[in-house]
């Protein structure tokens, strides 16, 4: 006779750390709404399907018009550094674009990015050291002042 048996382990091709997303416009605010969840395995599925789609210039225009840019700048001072890793990483893919880099001057993220300065781990302050050197690649981006 056969017995029902429930596994633990999750079938072979679902991945525990994709986040399920919308599809089409609803995508973007469902993960800036994820983002500000006070559940932290939550906000770290948001971040990781982010960092996928805004590799997209279309995608990042629309992330920064949802208003994505003000909760990743909260997500800056999270005190998970999985948090702030891939937070890191969000904006060095979106200052690759174009949008990206005057979003960054019209939502004063410079500031709260550097506080990242002294992060205790290596790659967040690799991937900021990233972001302030792609950023100063644009005239704009030269003149700003983080002392003040």
């Amino acid at each position: 006779m056969a017995h029902t048996r429930i596994s633990a382990k999750y079938p072979p091709h679902i991945d525990p750390t994709k986040a399920p997303i919308a599809f089409g416009d609803r995508a973007l605010p469902k993960l800036k709404r994820e983002l500000a969840n006070p559940e932290l395995l939550v906000r770290q599925r948001a971040l990781m399907a982010l960092c996928d789609l805004l590799h997209d210039p279309e995608l990042a225009y629309s992330a920064v018009e949802v208003g994505c840019l003000e909760n990743l700048k909260l997500l800056l001072k999270d005190e998970d550094a999985t948090v702030r890793r891939k937070t890191t990483e969000i904006f060095y893919i979106l200052v690759t674009h174009s949008i990206g880099r005057f979003a960054f001057l019209e939502n004063d993220v410079i500031i709260p990015l550097s506080e990242l300065l002294n992060d205790p781990e290596d790659i967040c302050r690799k991937n900021l050291h990233m972001v302030l050197e792609m950023f100063s690649q644009i005239p704009a981006g030269r003149n700003i002042n983080v002392t003040d």
